[in-house]
């Protein structure tokens, strides 16, 4: 390969994506990971890309929208270039109101989305109508978005490596030389290096596992349930997660926690009653101490910079995030959230 003009450490969705929008503008790319490919938390297997609830607005919110709005059109950019689909689907979601003041409140909240979200998505309350994908929900009425979308997350790691070996780019398993500017996008490794350099913390792990059952549901929403995602993959499976641990023994680890959000999701969706659990999950994801993105410059590090902190909306955030970081990186163009600054 030709002088890399960006190397960028990390193969999770972050290091990918701004990988990939780096080469989309002609860049010479090397991504540098030590492990595999998705090895951290981007290897899991919920892939829920929901928005935020329309209200209390602020500039993450904000950048999440309009990265949840140019998704399809970004994963159907990697999806050409790599022949391999990301498992990406916008089909929406549904939750369920537990009483009145949830569907007074949910109701405030479908007046507020249509000017938040500027007429290209809905937040509306509906009724149930007895279908078997359905949650369970006591006053028979169910918020519906379709703003919310889904991937696979291993589907789309794979897609966008595919992509970037198509456009000439390097993906190193490994070690290789840093060359050009350098963007560290190593999850929870990277958190406590900065953490380190910087002499305060700017982050942490959080585990989290989650299932994926076998079951045939793939052209359905995905569902939010009392903080359980419920989410059906392009493969006829579908993921249950997550769980919320801030302190853990071993990141890796299932236990019987898991055990009790099956049985959630099976409660709130009889239907997952008896499919088999063909995988259970455990990994430990990356969240800064602000719970939003880190993105920027590495300070006292010149030509370095932090892609880091996707915590569980990484995915739904990569394909702004990325472009935000290529205009950083490649053309000196800040326009880096403040609240997302290292």
């Amino acid at each position: 390969m030709a002088r890399v003009d960006l190397t960028v450490r990390g193969a999770g969705i972050f290091g990918l994506s701004v990988a990939w929008a780096a080469a989309l503008r002609g860049a010479r790319v090397r991504v540098v990971e030590s492990v595999a490919v998705g090895a951290g938390s981007s290897g899991g297997i919920v892939g829920a890309l929901s928005p935020h609830v329309p209200e209390n607005w602020n500039e993450k919110k904000a950048f999440q929208l309009d990265s949840l709005l140019m998704a399809a059109d970004w994963w159907h950019v990697v999806e050409a270039a790599s022949g391999i689909s990301s498992g990406y689907g916008r089909l929406g979601r549904l939750q369920p109101l537990a009483d009145a003041d949830a569907v007074e409140l949910a109701r405030g909240r479908g007046v507020t989305a249509a000017a938040l979200w500027r007429g290209q998505a809905s937040w509306q309350v509906v009724p149930t109508i007895g279908a078997a994908w359905e949650p369970v929900s006591p006053t028979g009425l169910l918020v519906r978005d379709d703003l919310s979308a889904r991937l696979h997350p291993r589907m789309a790691a794979r897609a966008l490596v595919a992509a970037l070996r198509a456009a000439g780019s390097e993906v190193v398993i490994g070690e290789a030389e840093d060359e050009g500017a350098v963007v560290w996008a190593t999850g929870v490794a990277g958190l406590e290096a900065l953490s380190s350099d910087l002499g305060r913390s700017v982050g942490a792990g959080v585990k989290g596992q989650a299932a994926l059952l076998r079951h045939e549901a793939r052209a359905l929403p995905q569902l939010f349930v009392d903080g359980l995602h419920v989410v059906p993959h392009s493969d006829g499976t579908v993921a249950i997660g997550s769980t919320s641990e801030n302190r853990y023994q071993d990141g890796a680890l299932v236990d019987a926690q898991l055990d009790a959000l099956i049985a959630k999701a099976q409660a709130a969706l009889p239907v997952l009653a008896g499919a088999e659990v063909i995988e259970r999950w455990a990994g430990v994801r990356p969240r800064a101490a602000t719970r939003a993105p880190l993105l920027g410059a590495w300070p006292g590090r010149e030509g370095h910079y932090v892609a880091n902190g996707g915590f569980k909306i990484g995915f739904g955030m990569a394909p702004k995030l990325a472009e935000v970081m290529a205009d950083l990186v490649l053309d000196g163009r800040d326009s880096v959230p403040e609240g997302f600054r290292v």
